[in-house]
């Protein structure tokens, strides 16, 4: 879990280096980003199923494998492509078969009281590396290069797999058989959804076609496992985990926890060193109120939850994550320093710390053996659907507002000709991205002062508004949750589904 994150972080804070070396586009990156975290969703339920086909330890050495591809394409990549196809193709589908894999091994090996700390400690370790990514990310990029961030993601790898012998399997007993369709209809529907919002993030055509593919994909394979299940041949998952009002609040609620970070993952980082015209270090350091904070609650409220109930807790991290972002919104426009951003992101980083530290645990610890590689898997679709729909939509609405500002300014424009103002809706038409103004300037070398000034002053008044619109993306899913967090309190707290203890391998 430490190294996903990291590896995420990294690719964040080192958007301005990654695009400068490989001489591509900021959206480009973004997109490569975005497309990690749809892959990871679309093929998770399928990484799920594979688990109980092949060993769930299996499956998460496979997967552990496929991240370390990932990373060494990038220490050795020399163009965008190979970023898609090995970090983001052949990665995004290693953590499809590692999370769904990790979550079902923990399930396995803990039960009880000992369950709920291991799930703790997992929310924990991905917060020491959301603390620790952005910072030594930023570090390594700044001081060496971006590329031995991810050779170093190989080392962590190759010591996780040393000690793989320590980790007792956990059998599947339930039918080993493959349902094709419901798998198909399963990437199509998550795969559809967040190609659209990308395609629509990449100025393409077809956007609407490919969201109401996946959205109709999805339907299809709600009505397709219900019949399979009634007809009793083999389906992809039992729909039943959905009669379960504890899981579908559950799920839920990790689908909008994560959306909220996507969100904040995209639109801070590029604010940083678009804007501010920060280092990766610069960048890295900014975030870490966020991340240092999301690690200590998660630690603490892991530790110290005692008899508070995880829907109080879980409502105060939503609620939390709803006023840091609050706050950060009319901070964009006035902040000419990143730490002018430290108290509400302090605040949302105690939000997500809360989340973090029950959601999984809430989720999967009523789950009986036999079904926990279905729910895991569905557990993770959730997150990663939520982490790549967060991180597409709050991209494309950033780029989409970014060119409708720029144009409507250069528009209004008394000093850029009727033929520049072309040029500039024209240019924005076909490639609008977040740039900093001493990119501008070099783009603009040859033009008259006069129109340089001009395009620079309104480069540097649509950007904030962008990125402020980007925020919506989290606000609204920390509110939705907010709301959510009213329905849980409604439901009995989870019950494990065996007793305390630990089994050990």
């Amino acid at each position: 879990m430490f190294v996903l994150v990291v590896d995420t972080s990294l690719m964040n804070v080192s958007i301005a280096a990654v695009v400068r070396d490989l001489g591509t586009t900021t959206s480009g990156v973004q997109s490569a980003i975005a497309l990690e975290a749809l892959v990871s969703a679309a093929f998770i339920l399928i990484g799920g199923k594979v688990g109980d086909l092949i060993g769930r330890k299996r499956a998460y050495i496979l997967g552990l494998l496929g991240y370390a591809v990932g990373a060494l394409a990038m220490t050795l990549a020399q163009s965008l492509i190979v970023v898609i196809i090995f970090w983001a193709l052949i990665g995004g589908i290693g953590a499809s078969l590692l999370l769904p894999a990790m979550q079902s091994l923990i399930h396995g090996n803990f039960q009880g009281a000992a369950q709920r700390r291991v799930y703790a400690l997992v929310g924990a370790a991905a917060a020491i590396a959301a603390a620790v990514g952005p910072v030594l990310g930023g570090f390594i990029t700044t001081y060496l290069s971006w590329r031995v961030g991810f050779a170093l993601e190989v080392v962590i790898i190759a010591g996780v797999l040393s000690g793989i012998g320590l980790v007792r399997n956990v059998e599947y007993t339930g039918p080993r058989t493959l349902d094709l369709v419901g798998s198909l209809l399963s990437v199509v529907g998550m795969g559809g959804i967040v190609l659209g919002i990308l395609v629509w993030q990449e100025g393409g055509s077809y956007v609407l076609a490919l969201i109401v593919l996946g959205a109709a994909a999805l339907a299809g394979l709600a009505y397709w496992l219900v019949r399979r299940k009634r007809a009793g041949k083999p389906h992809l998952l039992d729909p039943g985990l959905f009669q379960s009002p504890l899981f579908r609040v559950g799920i839920s609620q990790q689908l909008l926890q994560q959306i909220a970070l996507g969100g904040l993952m995209i639109a801070l980082p590029i604010y940083l060193q678009m804007v501010l015209e920060y280092s990766a270090m610069l960048a890295g350091l900014s975030l870490a109120p966020l991340s240092l904070s999301m690690f200590a609650v998660a630690l603490v409220a892991g530790k110290r939850a005692g008899r508070k109930r995880p829907a109080d807790i879980v409502g105060t991290g939503f609620l939390l994550v709803f006023i840091g972002v609050a706050l950060l919104i009319p901070l964009v426009p006035r902040a000419d320093f990143g730490w002018a951003l430290l108290i509400p992101l302090a605040i949302a980083g105690s939000g997500l710390g809360m989340l973090v530290s029950q959601l999984n645990d809430y989720t999967l610890s009523p789950i009986s053996e036999e079904r926990v590689s279905e729910a895991a898997a569905v557990n993770s679709a959730g997150g990663s659907f939520g982490l790549s729909f967060g991180l597409a939509f709050a991209g494309a609405i950033m780029l989409a507002t970014l060119a409708l500002s720029f144009t409507s300014k250069a528009d209004s424009s008394a000093i850029l000709s009727p033929a520049e103002q072309t040029q500039v809706a024209t240019a924005l038409e076909e490639n609008a991205e977040v740039m900093t103004n001493t990119h501008l300037e070099e783009l603009l070398a040859g033009q008259p002062p006069a129109t340089q000034a001009e395009i620079l002053r309104i480069n540097t008044e649509a950007r904030p508004v962008s990125l402020q619109v980007a925020l919506l993306i989290p606000l609204i899913a920390a509110l939705l949750g907010l709301l959510n967090s009213i329905r849980m309190r409604r439901l009995p707290d989870p019950s494990p589904s065996s007793k305390d203890g630990i089994a050990l391998g």
